[in-house]
């Protein structure tokens, strides 16, 4: 009678068990017929679609073919997840909650067909959808071919006709989802793949009578975010809010400091209180303005900085990370636009006189570090002293120069293979110059313009914007010029 105990105890433990692990993390029996041994990965998305997903998990398949994935980690929270076979030699997606205790049945050869799931209805019903999609795009690309053949617009527009139906069709598909299984993963990923159906008719100003040209720009923009459950952390662990992030930013937040300061505090408070959705706004929000092609926008990055990193939002970095983050901004945030230049005081390479660039008397400065050496360089300043002879010169421009590396005849043959002979040409042969920290010069050419009160007017120029930059400038001058005379 002991043994018979002990087994019973043994077998109620191991129940207690996998109950535990499976209300912490996820259990996971996987059995793919035609697979003999090897080693398969539980992957999963984090922001990005593929081919960008990270490893959660590993198994050894046994002679059988099975296979099992099992977690207690605390900290999961679900998500789209992946299975796939070492090679990559195929994969397939599913659902995966925490607490989930679910078996998975595959044969190789007809994946992602006929994968059945047992104690998930959510994957049953997720099956369901797949196969209603592959009829939807079976249905597209007929439309495809179709437009492609049409002969009149009248063809054309029975095409497209067709097409919205199907589209409308979809859509119904996932609203009528989303009702019958609220707050599923499925359901909040087809409520956050939602766009904004803009209110048709005409829309007025507040006297009633002027028009509202833009009307439905500020209505899209505003309700972007509606159908995305900002407080489940679960749609980080699908292939969505990434694509979101770049289309909202890129389409349809102006692109002012001022703008996007304010959109993304509004990202960051819709994120507040979860854990992933916050770590992977602020990393992108961070990432994305640092890294920005248009002029000005590192001042996002040290606004996100000093009032997210600095206050210690960030909690989740070490303190040498976080450190590099600051350390970052502060670099930056002496030469963003609409700040005082910083001095750069060196020798000119032809008197030996030292030159001081806050110093120059002239309607625009035009700061440029360069190196002698450098391909861009070589071929960035041609068409800068191009620029100048066509337009600069005469709008009251003078370019200070400073060449950041390179020997004595190099630069001097330098300058005068580009003929820079007319402008304030500086070296630093000494090294004495602190413009390293205080124009972010890692790298060159780096190029910046600045008014006659050493303002800050434009950072990472090129021969292509300077011109522009310079009749814009001019353009606010006058209106403001304008204004005050009425």
């Amino acid at each position: 009678m002991k043994p018979i105990k002990l087994l019973l105890l043994l077998i109620v433990l191991l129940a207690q068990s996998q109950t535990s692990s499976a209300r912490f993390g996820y259990h996971v029996n996987l059995t793919i017929d035609g697979i003999t041994d090897g080693k398969v990965y539980l992957v999963h998305y984090y922001g990005k679609p593929g081919p960008t997903v990270y490893i959660s998990d590993s198994a050894m398949f046994d002679a059988k073919g099975n296979a099992e994935f099992n977690s207690t980690d605390i900290e999961f929270v679900g998500g789209i997840y992946i299975v796939l076979l070492a090679g990559k030699r195929t994969s397939f997606e599913f659902m995966l909650n925490k607490g989930d205790d679910i078996s998975i049945h595959a044969v190789e050869s007809k994946i992602p067909e006929g994968i059945k799931f047992t104690n998930s209805p959510e994957n049953d019903r997720f099956m369901e959808y797949l196969k209603y999609l592959k009829g939807y795009n079976t249905k597209e690309e007929g439309y495809k071919k179709g437009l492609a053949e049409a002969k009149s617009i009248n063809d054309t527009n029975e095409v497209r006709k067709k097409a919205m139906v199907s589209l409308k069709e979809l859509s119904n598909y996932r609203l009528e989802y989303s009702k019958k299984y609220p707050n599923t993963i499925l359901a909040n990923i087809f409520n956050a793949m939602q766009t904004p159906e803009v209110p048709e008719g005409p829309h007025f100003l507040a006297d009633g009578v002027t028009k509202d040209s833009t009307f439905a720009i500020r209505y899209y923009q505003s309700h972007y975010w509606d159908g995305f459950n900002f407080k489940d952390d679960r749609l980080i662990y699908t292939p969505l809010y990434d694509g979101k992030l770049e289309d909202f930013f890129a389409k349809w937040v102006q692109p002012t400091i001022d703008s996007q300061e304010y959109a993304c505090d509004f990202m960051m408070n819709k994120v507040r209180g979860t854990k992933d959705l916050f770590h992977y706004t602020l990393w992108w929000l961070t990432n994305h303005f640092e890294s920005s092609k248009i002029m000005g926008m590192d001042e996002v990055f040290v606004y996100l900085v000093e009032k997210y990193y600095m206050t210690g939002e960030a909690t989740w970095l070490k303190q040498d990370e976080l450190d590099k983050y600051v350390d970052r901004a502060r670099k930056i945030a002496p030469n963003v636009p609409g700040n005082k230049a910083p001095e750069v005081k060196l020798p000119n390479i032809k008197t030996g006189k030292m030159e001081s660039m806050l110093a120059q008397k002239n309607k625009y400065t035009l700061l440029v570090f360069y190196s002698p050496s450098c391909g861009h360089c070589q071929h960035e300043i041609p068409l800068i002293d191009s620029v100048y002879n066509e337009v600069l010169k005469a709008k009251g421009v003078k370019i200070f120069t400073v060449a950041t590396e390179g020997e004595e005849k190099d630069i001097n043959e330098f300058i005068k293979k580009n003929h820079m002979e007319d402008w304030t040409n500086c070296w630093d042969h000494e090294h004495i110059g602190d413009y390293h920290n205080k124009y972010d010069v890692y790298s060159t050419p780096v190029i910046y313009l600045i008014d006659e009160k050493k303002i800050i007017k434009g950072k990472r120029m090129d021969h292509g914007n300077v011109a522009r930059m310079l009749q814009m400038l001019e353009n606010k001058e006058k209106e403001k010029t304008k204004a005050g005379t009425k």
